[in-house]
């Protein structure tokens, strides 16, 4: 039995209680060549405080007779460098420190973790400091520069470790996106971050402080503070690095294997669950090198591994809900200036999102530009990763995708709540929904379109109206990744389906549930020759007779007639298969056949 370290980021703990862990000590040489400071990005449980974890107790000279039971077998253990066990470990973690309040109460709440560090730290190393470190309650800047110069004097470095270094600062611009007051008092000026990392700085030059690592999850802070820090080395796109955290595809084939001999389940069962996986928490790439190794997200891959080894199924969510702090970064980015347009063409498979480069060093005034310049909104949720590397291009331009179902999903779902902002309205919608999946009769959700969704779409200021806008109002009164696999634009032996719902393995016991394919075609007012006020009056019947409807719905029925033999020989259930074809009449009206 495999024991997950899910939630679990302590080194000693993992390597002691016999818990899971995926060596990625063979980059610590290439770390301390890499430059004294470092600043490491990755989206957020992507492991990063148990590589921090593990670096602590590397480098701690407190840990040098422990150094054979946490690092025997691992390969910095067989190779180690000469400066283990060579430093005093002082650890700020910044997750720790409130963004509640004003800017006075955030200050004391970053002293009060700052000085609650520096004693942790004289309580450990008291006996190698020869003086004493004065602590100042009100002025923990103050205690800091006390704290390395009595480390300097006793003859010792500190290698200071940074975990989540811009978390309470992006907290302040995400709980109020269109005041930037006040973090930008924490980071303009002589604001308390700038200052604090100049005596970082400082520290750093004098000696003092020998190594520091800091790790986050954007430049944006770094970017604000660079006047006060702008001497750290970003290894965050080297491609010898991409693998610093994360799980690679090799890897997470042994760990399936493992869970099916737990389960006693058929090892012919392996690449359904690796499909699984890869639909739902895809790769990761964070290089613009595409032979590097793609990447899963440890927490995403553990909570449904853990649940699978305990339950031989797997879990009926498959969004851990630790993530869903990401879903609040997608609405501030929504809610910038072209925000929303933004997340409507990352849904959109057929619009191809590309990057010069992605952008490492931008401030907080950026974010006011965005309408002009969307590659600072497209690299912010590269950072959060809720977008990631999948391509280049003829030129060598980054073409950037959504990488997996459960993230599109927090798209899907902002994109629902903007159009649809009563609750009472996305009820109506999910009981509508539920009822399509065991019927496949599109009847009752056409209604709704017609007189309630299409009223939302048309008010709105889209740059295109077309099939596209089609498949987007049913991709966002669809998508449930509960039962379905729901995918857009599904290449099914080279030629794309629109949309389609396939029953994900788990569910496929629950014999009501369809498979759906849906094909659209769109047809504007003027392709018809009528007004909207003549196409509402006439009944769905009529409408499907005119000529340019029976042409549509015959090319989306030939199209439909492929798609179902290549899912009918894959699945082997026909009868629960079911192939529409749809054709929008402007946004006023939906006629539809099944095949």
């Amino acid at each position: 039995m495999i024991r997950f370290p899910y939630g679990i980021s302590n080194f000693p703990a993992i390597r002691t209680e016999g818990y899971l862990y995926l060596d990625r000590t063979q980059h610590i040489p290439l770390l301390e060549e890499a430059g004294k400071q470092l600043v490491f990005l990755r989206p957020r449980r992507f492991g990063k405080s148990l590589l921090l974890s593990t670096l602590v107790n590397y480098y701690d000279v407190k840990t040098t007779n422990q150094f054979e039971t946490l690092f025997g077998g691992l390969e910095v253990g067989r190779n180690p460098t000469p400066e283990r066990n060579r430093y005093l470990i002082l650890r700020w973690d910044f997750s720790k420190v409130s963004a509640q309040g004003c800017i006075d109460d955030i200050k004391s709440s970053l002293f009060n973790h700052l000085n609650a560090s520096i004693e942790g730290f004289i309580q450990t190393y008291q006996d190698m400091l020869r003086f004493q470190v004065r602590i100042q309650d009100d002025d923990a800047l103050a205690s800091f520069q006390s704290l390395c110069n009595i480390v300097s004097s006793s003859g010792q470095q500190i290698y200071l470790l940074i975990d989540e270094y811009d978390n309470f600062a992006n907290e302040v611009l995400v709980r109020d996106p269109h005041n930037s007051r006040r973090y930008q008092d924490l980071l303009e000026g002589e604001g308390i971050l700038k200052s604090l990392f100049k005596i970082v700085k400082g520290s750093v030059a004098e000696g003092s402080i020998g190594r520091v690592f800091i790790t986050g999850v954007s430049p944006l802070v770094l970017a604000d503070m660079t006047s006060g820090y702008n001497v750290a080395t970003d290894i965050s796109l080297m491609p010898r690095f991409n693998t610093l955290c994360g799980i690679t595809q090799p890897e997470l084939g042994e760990l399936v294997t493992g869970v099916l001999q737990h389960c006693w389940q058929d090892e012919n069962q392996r690449d359904g669950l690796l499909q699984t996986l890869k639909q739902f928490y895809n790769g990761y790439r964070f290089c613009d090198q595409l032979d590097k190794p793609l990447l899963y997200n440890p927490i995403l891959c553990f909570y449904f591994l853990r649940h699978y080894q305990d339950e031989c199924t797997a879990p009926r969510q498959m969004l851990d809900g630790n993530l869903m702090m990401d879903a609040a970064r997608i609405r501030y980015l929504a809610s910038q200036p072209s925000g929303t347009g933004v997340v409507e063409r990352i849904l959109d498979e057929e619009s191809t999102i590309t990057l010069d480069v992605l952008e490492n060093r931008f401030g907080v005034e950026k974010l006011t530009d965005l309408q002009q310049d969307e590659s600072y909104l497209l690299s912010l949720l590269y950072y959060f990763g809720v977008l990631t590397i999948v391509d280049t291009d003829i030129l060598g331009k980054l073409t950037l995708g959504i990488p997996n179902l459960v993230t599109r999903a927090l798209y899907v779902d902002e994109l629902r709540q903007r159009i649809l902002p009563a609750p009472k309205d996305r009820i109506a919608v999910a009981n509508m929904a539920e009822k399509f999946y065991q019927s496949a009769d599109l009847q009752p959700l056409a209604d709704y379109l017609e007189q309630k969704y299409f009223a939302a779409f048309s008010n709105r200021d889209y740059a295109w109206s077309n099939e596209l806008t089609i498949k987007t109002a049913f991709l966002t009164l669809l998508f449930n990744d509960i039962y379905y696999v729901v995918d857009s634009e599904t290449a099914l032996q080279r030629r794309y389906a629109d949309l389609v719902l396939i029953i994900r393995p788990s569910m496929r016991q629950y014999p009501t549930l369809k498979d759906i394919v849906l094909e659209f075609k769109y047809l504007s007012l003027s392709d018809l020759k009528l007004s909207g006020e003549q196409i509402r009056e006439q009944s769905r019947e009529s409408l499907a007779q005119l000529p340019a409807v029976q042409t549509a719905l015959n090319d989306a029925l030939q199209q439909l007639q492929h798609y179902r033999a290549v899912l009918t020989e894959k699945y082997q259930e026909p009868q629960r298969l079911h192939c529409l074809a749809v054709v929008a009449l402007g946004f006023d009206r939906v006629v539809w056949q099944t095949l």
